[in-house]
């Protein structure tokens, strides 16, 4: 009995150390694998929706908008009922939320303005130190609401 415990023991180191020297060499040889990992024509990390800087966003149906617009009051309405709350006028909330000022035209929020304003007076500050010619404040202020809220072209 102790002479298989000792062989057993033999066994297992020869087996370990021919094991080891293949393990080493396919550890080594396995770089590239892994690199490879989640790469080719199905991986998603390469596949990046392309950009929407610079490009004005679509324009939103008025009709849609309504019908949004009422599905998500007339939700908020049958929560409240359910809570024990009266209801929502429906179509005089409609009504109130598309009859304000849309983010375009004459309506602008003014703080939004007067904040655009300020980055532009800063940026024609420092271009103006760096010997550059001025902006023209007003056109760029234009320029660039039309370029944050879609409307430029």
């Amino acid at each position: 009995m102790g002479a298989i415990g000792i062989q057993s023991g033999y066994v297992l180191a020869a087996i370990t150390l021919f094991a080891l020297p293949i393990a080493a060499v396919a550890f080594a040889r396995s770089g590239p694998a892994w690199r490879g990992i989640g790469k080719g024509p199905f991986a998603i990390e390469g596949a990046t929706p392309p950009s929407r800087l610079g490009r004005p966003a679509p324009p939103v149906d008025p009709a849609i908008q309504a019908a949004e617009a009422r599905q998500m009051l007339e939700a908020k309405s049958y929560r409240r009922q359910q809570r024990g709350e009266p209801a929502l006028d429906v179509e005089a909330e409609v009504a109130r939320l598309l009859e304000s000022p849309q983010a375009a035209g004459p309506g602008l929020d003014e703080r939004l303005r007067a904040e655009v304003r300020e980055l532009v007076v800063a940026r024609n500050e420092r271009l103006m130190r760096g010997g550059q010619p001025p902006l023209d404040i007003e056109a760029e202020v234009e320029r660039q609401l039309g370029d944050l809220i879609g409307l430029g072209e």
